[in-house]
Parts: C-alpha cells; sequence; structure tokens
C-alpha cells in the first residue's frame, strides 16, 4: 500500500514508521503501557505532530492532506499503525473529526475540532454495536434513544464496542429521534454518560460500553439536522470501514513477512522448512490474499476520500473481503509456526487478536456482504 507515493507522503509514511517503532514497541504493549493516561496523552500529542489526525480535515479548518486525498494519506498511516499494533482511537478521533468539520456547530469548530486535530483529546463514534446495524443502504440504526426536552435531547440506552476515548475524551454518539437518526457531541464525563471498561481479545487497544442514563444534548451539542442526517452516516460508516481495514492489512503484512522469515529460518529434516511443498503453497496463496487486500483497501480509500459515488460500496467491500482474508491469513501463520505461535511470549497472537477485533470492529464481514446487496437493490 505504501508504493508509488508523492515525496510528502513519503515522508509522512517514514515520520509514521520511525515514531511507532520507537514510542511503542511491542514490549510496551504487552507491558500494557497505553492503560497509563498519561502515557496515553502523551503518545496522541506526538502523533498529532506528525498529523495523524488532521489528514481527512480540510486545511481551512486546521488539517491538511499531503496528496490531497486525506482518505489514502490517513488509510496509509492507518497501514503502518497495524503494521507495529499502535494503541488509540485513531480511527474514532479521524471519524468523528470529519464529521464536526462537515456538520459541526461553530463551538464544535472553534474549540473541539482544533484540540482533536492537535492531539489534547481523543474522541471515539459510539454509535450502538456492529453485528446490530441495518443492512439498509445509507442507515444505521442506533441503540440509543433521544427524547427532545426543554434544554434539547434526553439520551437513553447503550452503545457496545466504542473505542476508549479516554477520561477526557469526546463521544459522537449516534442516536434515535422521533425525526429520524440524530448525532450529539458530548464530552466523556458529561452528565449522565458512564464509560465502562470491557474486557477485550485485542490486547493493543480498549473498548468500552457507553451507558446514557438520561444523559443531556443541548441544542449546540448537535453534529449535523436530526432526521436529516443518513447521508453523513454512510459516509462516516465508509471512512470508518476503510481506515480499520487498512490497519487490519498492515497487521496482515507484518504477520505474513514474520511468518516467511520464520519459513527460512526454521530447519526441519536437514532444509529450511520453507521449501516444503505444503508450506510454499501456503504462502503463495496467503501472499496473494494479502496483495488482493491492500488493492481493494486502496482503491476504496481513494474512492471515499474523493466523494465518488462507489465509494461506499468499496468500502463494504474492502471491509467484508479483508475481514475474511485478514482471519484466514493468521491461521494459515499458526500453521507454519506449529506450536511455538500458540505460546504466549511468541508476538503471533498479538496480531491474531488485533486482526479478529477488525474483522467484527464497524460490521463484520457478513454485515458488509448483505449491505451490499442492500446498496445493489438485491
Amino acid at each position: 500500500m505504501d508504493e508509488d507515493l508523492n515525496d510528502e507522503q513519503q515522508l509522512l509514511l517514514d515520520a509514521t514508521a520511525r515514531f511507532t517503532e520507537e514510542a511503542y514497541p511491542i514490549a510496551r504493549l504487552r507491558a500494557c503501557a497505553h492503560d497509563d493516561p498519561g502515557v496515553a496523552a502523551a503518545y496522541r500529542r506526538q502523533a498529532a505532530e506528525l498529523g495523524w489526525f488532521g489528514l481527512v480535515v480540510p486545511e481551512a479548518q486546521g488539517g491538511g492532506s499531503a496528496s490531497g486525498n486525506g482518505v489514502v494519506d490517513a488509510a496509509l498511516v492507518a497501514y503502518r499503525r497495524g503494521r507495529r499494533l499502535q494503541p488509540g482511537p485513531f480511527v474514532g478521533t479521524n471519524v468523528v473529526a470529519a464529521a464536526v468539520a462537515a456538520a459541526g456547530g461553530d463551538e464544535h469548530r472553534n474549540n473541539v475540532l482544533p484540540a482533536l486535530v492537535a492531539g489534547e483529546v481523543s474522541a471515539s463514534w459510539a454509535y450502538g454495536a456492529a453485528p446490530a446495524l441495518p443492512a439498509r443502504a445509507g442507515e444505521i440504526t442506533a441503540t440509543a434513544t433521544a427524547t427532545a426536552s426543554a434544554d434539547g435531547h434526553r439520551l437513553s440506552g447503550r452503545a457496545t464496542f466504542v473505542e476508549d476515548p479516554g477520561p477526557d475524551g469526546w463521544l459522537l454518539v449516534t442516536a434515535t429521534t422521533a425525526e429520524g437518526a440524530a448525532q450529539f457531541l458530548l464530552p466523556v464525563d458529561a452528565a449522565g454518560v458512564e464509560v465502562v471498561a470491557l474486557e477485550s481479545l485485542d490486547l493493543s487497544r480498549r473498548f468500552v460500553e457507553v451507558r446514557l442514563h438520561h444523559a443531556v444534548a443541548p441544542p449546540a451539542s448537535a453534529v449535523g439536522q436530526p432526521g436529516g442526517i443518513d447521508e453523513q452516516l454512510a459516509d462516516q460508516l465508509a471512512l470508518a470501514a476503510v481506515l480499520t481495514t487498512a490497519e487490519t492489512v498492515g497487521a496482515m503484512a507484518f504477520e505474513l513477512e514474520m511468518t516467511v522469515q520464520y519459513a527460512k529460518d526454521r530447519i526441519a529434516f536437514g532444509r529450511p522448512i520453507g521449501s516444503f511443498q505444503a508450506i510454499k503453497h501456503l504462502l503463495a496463496d496467503t501472499s496473494l490474499n494479502l496483495e488482493m487486500s491492500k488493492a481493494l483497501t486502496l482503491a476504496a480509500a481513494a474512492c471515499v476520500g474523493e466523494g465518488d459515488p462507489h465509494g461506499r460500496q468499496l468500502a463494504s467491500m474492502a471491509k467484508a473481503f479483508v475481514g475474511d482474508c485478514g482471519i484466514e491469513l493468521a491461521q494459515g501463520c499458526f500453521q507454519v509456526f506449529g506450536g511455538i505461535g500458540y505460546t504466549w511470549e511468541h508476538d503471533q497472537h498479538l496480531f491474531l487478536r488485533r486482526i479478529s477485533t477488525d474483522a467484527a470492529f464497524h460490521g463484520d464481514p457478513a454485515w458488509h456482504r448483505e449491505r451490499l446487496c442492500q446498496l445493489a437493490g438485491i
């Protein structure tokens, strides 16, 4: 995915690669260093200096891309993040930043958006549980409800499988109102908002459940017009799917490289195991799936970034294809590593955890295939 880059993109990715290797290597992941809010904040600010959180924000609003297509640039960064299993709500922060830039009020654009771009705070999109997303074109049904009140709206319900934005972060809550879908941007510590940590398969990131107990959403917190945001939600889902898929592809690429090297180094019956036909065929098939995943993800990112009408379909195609191929790749790599790959001390399981979690995040492959059928009128 990082071939044929212009000079600015190459500088961005080179800096990103150095940062991910130095700031948060695998050893820090194993120590769960990111569970410390201070460590998370320092990491986020350093990442922001590289421009991670402003790539999908227009230059006039404090962002800017390296190529003119911010989604492609963000996907390339996500790919690098996936290779080194980097922590934090990168996808969520970018999705929320893009939504605020496009439809947020003056208070959001003047105060929250600059803080997101600068890495002062993180954000996440809280809309429900991924398996509950309806397969209807351009729609997302939230598990939270919003009831009109004298002070704006009152939010009730819960959203699970949400990236943890940290104690000082923001939540973009999607809820169902009498007018239709609506979105509200609330601080994590807002009255009536309860954030409950979840035990996650993925050790490299933290996930939470957001519980809303008649939380007050004042008029100024609305992002978009209630009842008129279906297109906005569809674009958010496409962006979230593309960036999540790009992180998956990065993890897949690094895991395959690690596996190929092991096949060259491991000697059995006097020969490297990579010389055996069965392993050569397995690795060749795996490599082909990886290259197709890269191509499809990059194509989806390009279309979504250009506002191409087919971008939403391509995003779902990429999410479905890579979700299945990623798990298949990880399981194939386990076959090459043998028993050592199942030990806690080996890094193999860390990549399987990340890939498996990404496959379900923002809609699993089955859901996205059904959504493609709906988009095609089938």
